[in-house]
């Protein structure tokens, strides 16, 4: 197991990152097509062909889910990915013609120091198409593709992932691109919110402070307009789910986020989550499987989200944001 969401098997991740820039695109591809939905809970979101995704729509299956940087324009990284996965030939079959399906999520992270000024075309449509050429099941974490520019209200975000064998003996996984509006640490200090969940030390081993600090009576919020913020994740499991199925596990993920991060769903994030299913092992029970799966995902997304932090490490440009090694070290 890497403790990443590739330990679910039938995917890959890859990662373009552009440092001038300040932003970067990440990509899940998957083998074979998965089935797969998704839950929007913030109040400011960015996201393409999510409507495909509900259950009484009538495409089964995707080729692909991109996390990117850029706000709107970061949704032409999609077009990158399907150019790539029509070069390969993979799509939704059409008579003579092969669309590949690819939902997506963006971030905002135009105001983090990265040189903007791009001209006619925005970037990440060649991203989108270079983070396909580098997907393989080992990848880096922190200021990494969509994390590249991410930031929360004190410390540098990141690019995060976890994973995790669930009570039902499906694999789950979860990757996670942190841009929030509010907090991933207590207070001032180094511990995360997450801290029940982690496992191996794989977040610095801190635990939780004692005695835990009093919540301040204004929670810690970037001062950033709708929209500015945004959490965007990919949780996998190798279980044989239907849509409906997997929408109800894109619900329940989004506990995963309020395990790690304070405050969440505010009007200022975008939080989106998608939940993918590469079908390699069946249910033995449909509803008490499932329970044990989204319990499961809930952990590995809280983790994911703590490393996503832990991992980051602080922009070259002046001015920005500490990451959390630069405040307390490894």
């Amino acid at each position: 197991m890497r403790n990443l969401i590739t330990d679910v098997p039938g995917l890959r991740v890859g990662n373009a990152t552009d440092l001038g820039l300040a932003s970067g695109v990440t990509v899940v591809v998957f083998d074979e097509a998965a089935v797969a939905s998704v839950d929007v809970r913030g109040g400011g979101p960015g996201t393409r062909e999510t409507d495909l995704l509900e259950p009484h729509e009538t495409v089964g299956a995707i080729h692909a889910v991109v996390l990117s940087g850029g706000s709107a324009f970061g949704l032409d990284a999609a077009s990158g990915v399907m150019a790539a996965l029509a070069e390969r030939g993979v799509g939704f079959e059409v008579g003579t013609a092969r669309v590949p399906i690819v939902p997506g999520a963006v971030l905002f992270d135009l105001l983090n120091g990265g040189d903007k000024d791009w001209g006619r075309f925005p970037p990440y449509r060649d991203l989108g198409h270079a983070a396909v050429e580098a997907a393989g099941l080992d990848f880096p974490l922190g200021t990494v593709g969509a994390g590249t520019g991410a930031t929360t209200v004190n410390l540098k975000g990141g690019l995060g992932s976890a994973s995790m064998i669930a009570a039902s003996g499906h694999r789950v996984g979860a990757l996670v691109a942190v841009n929030a509006c509010g907090s991933v640490n207590l207070g001032e200090g180094p511990h995360f919110w997450a801290a029940p969940f982690e496992q191996a030390g794989e977040f610095g081993g801190l635990g939780l402070p004692h005695p835990l600090p009093a919540l301040p009576a204004r929670p810690p919020l970037k001062g950033l307009s709708s929209g500015a913020n945004t959490t965007i994740a990919v949780v996998a499991t190798d279980a044989v789910l239907t849509k409906a199925q997997c929408k109800r596990l894109a619900v329940m993920a989004h506990d995963g986020y309020a395990h790690a991060i304070w405050p969440v769903h505010t009007p200022l994030d975008g939080d989106t989550i998608f939940a993918t299913a590469t079908a390699r092992k069946p249910l033995a029970d449909p509803v008490f499987d499932l329970a044990l799966i989204g319990d499961a995902i809930v952990r590995t997304l809280a983790r994911a989200s703590a490393r996503a932090v832990h991992e980051a490490t602080a922009l070259p440009q002046p001015g920005t944001l500490p990451a959390w090694r630069d405040v307390w070290g490894e």
